[in-house]
């Protein structure tokens, strides 16, 4: 393997990675959760509103294959959600 320098690290194809680029992942964006009892999850209807535990000023998780990846913020683009990252979380070692 040829040697590469320390700023290549960051390129995939620096490592001989390239192909991975073309592997799908899931991205998922978590708004926020709710914990309620199997009652109240049976009684909702249409209209009913449920409170989650993030405010509405809080960065909304995004996640990789049910990994945190990042923090954002909810986007409107044109009539569609969309998602501004705002800080990539580190992957621990």
């Amino acid at each position: 393997m040829n040697a590469v320098t320390h700023g290549e690290f960051a390129r995939p194809e620096a490592l001989g990675l390239g192909a991975l680029g073309a592997i799908e992942v899931r991205l998922a964006v978590e708004v926020g959760a709710a914990r309620l009892t199997l009652d109240a999850l049976m009684a909702l209807e249409p209209g009913a509103v449920l409170e989650l535990d993030r405010r509405s000023d809080e960065p909304v998780a995004i996640l990789v294959n049910e990994r945190l990846f990042a923090k954002g913020e909810i986007v409107t683009i044109g009539d569609r959600f969309g998602i501004r990252i705002i800080e990539l979380v580190s992957v621990p070692a």
